[in-house]
């Protein structure tokens, strides 16, 4: 292991940082226990002329835990279930996942 996947390691056992989740693929295979970062930013889009601050939420993933991460999984976290949107993005590392995930509206 590397200094950096050690590193990443700690980072998402920080409680400060990280907060426990259950990740499901597809968002109905079996309950994952994984270590989650969110990321809640505002976002600025373009269409045409035109600037738009949109909300975004972001999680980060450890890619040790989860090697397959896929549009459409599932990830519970304080009571709300996300759901990810689009192909989540390694990085450069390949020790993290990023990605775009929306609030469902009931996790039941």
């Amino acid at each position: 292991m590397t200094a950096f996947a050690y590193a990443i390691t700690a980072l998402f056992a920080d409680p400060n940082m990280a907060a426990d989740a259950t990740w499901r693929a597809g968002g109905t295979g079996p309950a994952v226990p994984v270590r989650v970062i969110r990321r809640a930013q505002d976002r600025v889009e373009g269409f045409g002329a035109g600037r738009f601050v949109t909300d975004t939420t972001l999680l980060d993933l450890p890619l040790l835990v989860l090697p397959d991460l896929a549009e459409g999984d599932t990830v519970e976290l304080e009571g709300t279930r996300y759901t990810l949107r689009g192909a989540p993005v390694r990085d450069s590392l390949r020790l993290v996942w990023t990605a775009e995930a929306r609030a469902d509206a009931d996790p039941g």
